[in-house]
């Protein structure tokens, strides 16, 4: 009996281990991943609005069609980024991913408060490069420090009515995604 439970044991130890490295490996491997999806339909350091839905569920594929949807790929390598978008009445989120779709910050326009939602990325050295104001708290600048220096920022907006989506599409297409000089 121990000659057949050993083997079976290890084998699905195993089995589990190969399973979870390329489970984990997959995003770092993959040819088409949602970067190089949403590279051909947005350019870095700018946000662009993505209006037709079928552009968008073939780059981000389920994404809830009540959503009109902007993108902002990103690269820190030049320097920071100062990302400003507008709220809506009904529902607006900003999400940040690193270049394999690490989530690593999000906000909302409930949780920021304002009728703009402005930040700035950066990077660890980029963030610690910058002066310290004793005038400028931190409620007034919001700094968003990223792990990687390639990323998305994906911004959010929901229209409640379809009648109302207009006004929701000029909203979100009025977001910026623009290098700090």
């Amino acid at each position: 009996m121990k000659r057949v439970v050993i083997p079976i044991l290890a084998g699905l130890v195993l089995g589990t281990l190969v399973h979870l490295v390329g489970v984990l490996m997959m995003p770092y491997v993959a040819e088409q991943d949602a970067y190089a999806r949403l590279s051909g339909v947005s350019q870095v350091n700018a946000a662009t609005l993505i209006e037709d839905p079928r552009t968008l569920a073939t780059v981000l594929p389920a994404s809830d069609p009540a959503f009109v949807t902007a993108v902002c790929l990103y690269d820190l390598a030049e320097g920071p980024l100062k990302v400003k978008v507008p709220t809506t009445e009904d529902y607006t989120s900003i999400s940040f991913y690193t270049r394999y779709g690490l989530p690593f910050y999000a906000i909302n326009d409930r949780s920021a408060g304002r009728t703009v939602i402005e930040l700035d990325l950066m990077n660890a050295r980029q963030k610690a490069a910058m002066p310290e104001d004793e005038e400028v708290t931190v409620a007034d600048r919001l700094v968003v420090e990223s792990p990687a220096e390639e990323g998305i920022v994906l911004i959010r907006a929901m229209a409640r009515e379809r009648g109302a989506r207009d006004e929701v599409k000029a909203a979100v297409a009025a977001a910026s995604c623009t290098p700090v000089p």
